[in-house]
């Protein structure tokens, strides 16, 4: 039986095993569904057959074998692939190795179905070779493309929203350079605080994420402290930089832990702030804390539309950007590098904790984090 016929009356079983080996990519893999685990598999083999049914000339031949071939196209099943794998979090890596499984798979598979292994078989090996390489190279080249246009926009949005409290700076100083009442410049000194504030948030973000890239991770000291202080602090804090909008708490006396109290505030302040910029104004953001024995649970919830199942996959990523944004205009400029669940993940890592996220239009969006009561500390690597 010709291989590429093979392919297309066997490919139930092709799409079991692809279906095994893509769950085994954790984490993106985890939450994923079997619809979205097979992706477009069965496009990408139906359309491997058929091009090795096609006719192909010596000179075809050299040309792919050089990567002289036609260019690569943007629209086909493989390219998209390689777009959505890079949106749900597979890295580089992973895919290729889904596309190295599914060449091992076939090609077992078609080798208890063929006799002698005679020019002909060769062949098409060499063809269904071909055509792997060929999707492989299309899915890698959008998955690149993709990565490439993140970063930009990246560059985009810090270049913007540093140029937003840069600009504060310089009015504020051109303000005091002109003299004045005592009362508008102490108004002037507050705002340039808050912008100094707000470029040095973003700049320990980047440093932050450039840490955890290099592997040497968040690094976490606990100590044993008041957590319903902590707690009260970043609420308050909150409240403060979002005088309109409306926080409601539920903060239990005495409750006592070990953790580092800088970071955990770190995760307070971003959850907070997130919910905030991404709830609906109309509803008023919550800050629960529930002592349960072994643990402290910590649950930031908002209403408003909620988060797309994709989005849910990559929400901890870094970069990544939730697009249901419906702060009002006026409320203050917030940083969105796309870094601070990301940030939040990791330290709540380094407690020993876990941090998840549920969202459904009608209980809205709750981000839920789990600490455990004795604490973990986590020593970067290399420090």
């Amino acid at each position: 039986m010709r291989l590429s016929q093979f392919i297309k009356d066997n490919i139930e079983p092709i799409l079991v095993e692809w279906e095994s080996f893509a769950r085994t990519m954790i984490p993106p893999a985890e939450t994923m569904s079997v619809v979205e685990l097979r992706d477009h598999a069965h496009e990408i083999l139906l359309a491997i057959a058929g091009e090795m049914e096609s006719a192909q000339s010596e000179k075809e031949r050299e040309a792919k074998s050089k990567g002289l071939a036609v260019p690569f196209l943007k629209e086909t099943f493989a390219a998209e692939h390689g777009g959505l794998r890079q949106r749900v979090g597979f890295d580089l890596s992973q895919l290729g190795a889904e596309y190295r499984a599914l060449r091992a798979t076939v090609l077992r598979l078609w080798m208890g179905h063929i006799g002698t292994v005679d020019a002909a078989v060769l062949e098409e090996v060499v063809r269904f070779n071909e055509g792997i390489d060929q999707g492989l190279a299309e899915a890698m080249a959008t998955y690149s493309d993709h990565v490439a246009n993140s970063r930009d926009t990246f560059l985009a949005v810090l270049g913007h929203d540093l140029r937003n409290p840069l600009s504060a700076l310089s009015s504020c100083i051109h303000l005091l350079e002109l003299g004045g009442e005592a009362k508008p410049r102490a108004r002037t000194l507050q705002i340039a605080r808050r912008s100094i504030a707000s470029i040095n948030d973003m700049v320990t973000d980047l440093l932050e994420y450039t840490r955890t890239r290099l592997g040497r991770g968040i690094e976490v000291v606990p100590q044993q402290g008041s957590l319903s202080a902590l707690c009260q602090e970043a609420f308050d804090e909150v409240c403060a930089a979002y005088p309109k909008r409306v926080l409601v708490a539920e903060i239990p006396t005495d409750v006592v832990l070990m953790f580092d109290a800088p970071r955990m505030r770190q995760v307070l302040t971003n959850l907070l702030s997130n919910a905030v910029q991404h709830g609906d104004p109309a509803h008023p953001v919550a800050l629960v804390i529930r002592d349960e024995g072994a643990h402290v649970t910590l649950i930031v919830r908002n209403q408003g539309r909620p988060i797309a199942p994709d989005s849910m996959q990559v929400i901890f990523n870094p970069l990544v950007q939730v697009a249901t944004r419906e702060s009002a205009p006026h409320e203050r400029p917030a940083t969105s590098l796309g870094l601070g669940l990301y940030i939040a993940r990791e330290i709540v890592t380094g407690h020993g904790g876990t941090i998840t996220v549920a969202s459904s239009a009608e209980e809205g969006t709750a981000f839920t984090v789990h600490v455990p009561r004795g604490g973990k500390q986590v020593a970067p690597d290399g420090a």
